[in-house]
């Protein structure tokens, strides 16, 4: 009976199966290679830059550091709120 490749013969046997699989590893780890290096910064959900200087920013950073109290807080956020047409009290963004 004669195997895969011819075996007996002198051939590679059953080993020839090997190769394909080494060529599929090295095609995935240049995928994988690619993706976390050189395609890392294209495309994909863009991350909003935070202004460190914007009003409301800044009053967070005041509340956070104790400068200022809870209700003070609230009643500033809701000044800037009206100002700046920010909606719901979602914190110092």
């Amino acid at each position: 009976m004669q195997t895969l490749a011819h075996f007996a013969d002198g051939g590679p046997g059953p080993w020839i199966l090997f190769f394909p699989l080494i060529w599929a590893a090295v095609v995935i780890g240049g995928i994988t290679f690619l993706r976390r290096t050189v395609w890392r910064g294209r495309g994909g959900p863009r991350r909003p830059s935070v202004d460190d200087h914007s009003p409301i920013t800044v009053l967070g950073h005041r509340f956070a550091s104790g400068e200022i109290d809870e209700d003070e807080y609230w009643r500033r956020l809701s000044v800037l709120d009206e100002q700046f047409g920010r909606t719901g009290k979602g914190g110092a963004a």
